[in-house]
């Protein structure tokens, strides 16, 4: 196989060109302080420099198997072979978790568990390096692939824990949601199969280096996009209105009557009747300041309700939505849907629509023309 790669012109390019674009990205996320790719976005600084460790783990990986296109010796491939499927085990595979749970920012989740699982990897990996022999590759697979289906089940618990958490804290979602971080793990499995499956030939490594190409244009731009969502730590601020003699702490599980209505009443004087939740981007941490409480007594709130945050928040911008609405049309003002939704705190029109849909059942246009005939069939 590698005979081949010698004589293959458009390889080199391409490793070469992949390589390179692995150094670039790295050196982007840990020295450029500023966000070249969406401005307006604060990226998690942690997830950054994972990311950037996880390039630089590709670049230097890449510039291992540099040598091995042009060994003449067999013994000389096997080592530096099977030396580089040590160096992946212990920096690209690892690292490549670690970029996943960290796009997750509901809490910081150790990352200690990582080494753990890849401690048999490394064990094995060791044995073959020291005993030059590939014997004991099909255990590492087996495990990797164990692995694989192990990290796609906590992932999508995490991912929809992460998705609770959201709706919990957020009113927009836009710039925070994180399911497209599966794509890196399907990548991940992808170019596990083709090693296992499809490791003789040229078609194997064309498709190892796309892979890896996609992979560094996908992350940098995901990291790029993604929200920080750092939250203060919560402090215990009662109730505005309530006495000491209430007895709720932030720990209790439940809230008295007095402290819910009370709560209720907050809402529609500094949220509602002052219209704070046309503000973009409006946290449950942000409400709870305005109206002088702290977001857990408010999520309390909204869990006793049978709600989320963010469908208390949506359930506003719609029906101020749908008040715009029949102003201008009884104004005969010249309006479009995408405008008034801009005006009901709605950041991103996609959002607007699937929170529509979501919550009235029908989609806008569809409702605009009911709307359009029961006004016709009034006038008639």
């Amino acid at each position: 196989m590698y005979e081949q790669i010698r004589e293959d012109t458009l390889f080199i390019i391409l490793y070469t060109v992949v390589t390179t674009m692995a150094v670039l990205a790295s050196c982007y996320l840990l020295l450029r302080r500023g966000n070249a790719i969406a401005p307006d976005i604060v990226p998690p600084v942690r997830l950054r420099r994972w990311t950037a460790a996880f390039f630089a783990s590709i670049a230097l990986n890449h510039i291992w198997y540099m040598p091995i296109m042009f060994l003449a010796s067999s013994d000389d491939i096997l080592m530096t072979d099977l030396v580089g499927g040590m160096l992946d085990t212990i920096t690209v595979i690892p690292l490549a978790i670690v970029v996943l749970l960290t796009m997750l920012q509901d809490r910081r989740r150790p990352l200690w568990p990582v080494a753990v699982l890849m401690a048999p990897l490394v064990v094995v990996g060791l044995h073959s390096v020291v005993n030059r022999s590939y014997a004991l590759l099909p255990v590492m697979y087996a495990y990797f692939l164990l692995m694989g289906i192990g990290l796609t089940i906590y992932m999508v618990r995490a991912v929809r824990q992460y998705g609770r958490w959201l709706r919990d804290n957020y009113a927009d979602l836009e710039h925070k949601e994180v399911w497209q971080g599966f794509v890196v793990l399907v990548i991940m499995l992808l170019v596990f199969g083709l090693y296992t499956y499809i490791y003789e030939g040229t078609v194997y490594l064309y498709a190892l280096l796309v892979g890896f190409a996609v992979l560094v244009c996908y992350l940098l731009w995901r990291v790029e996009t993604l929200s920080d969502l750092s939250i203060p730590p919560l402090q215990s601020q009662p109730v505005a209105g309530s006495s000491a003699t209430d007895g709720e702490t932030v720990e209790d599980d439940a809230l008295s009557q007095a402290t819910h209505d009370r709560i209720g009443a907050l809402l529609k004087k500094h949220c509602i009747d002052t219209q704070l939740y046309l503000q973009h981007d409006l946290s449950i941490a942000q409400l709870a300041k305005a109206i002088g409480t702290n977001r857990f007594y408010l999520s309390q709130y909204f869990s006793t309700q049978g709600i989320t945050y963010n469908a208390y928040v949506n359930d506003l911008r719609i029906h101020h939505f749908k008040r715009l609405y029949r102003e201008a049309v009884a104004e005969g003002r010249p309006f479009t849907a995408r405008q008034l939704a801009g005006e009901s705190g709605y950041h991103s029109y996609s959002t607007f629509r699937l929170a529509f849909k979501q919550r009235m059942g029908q989609n806008v246009r569809e409702w605009m023309h009911a709307m359009t005939q029961n006004s016709q069939e009034q006038q008639k």
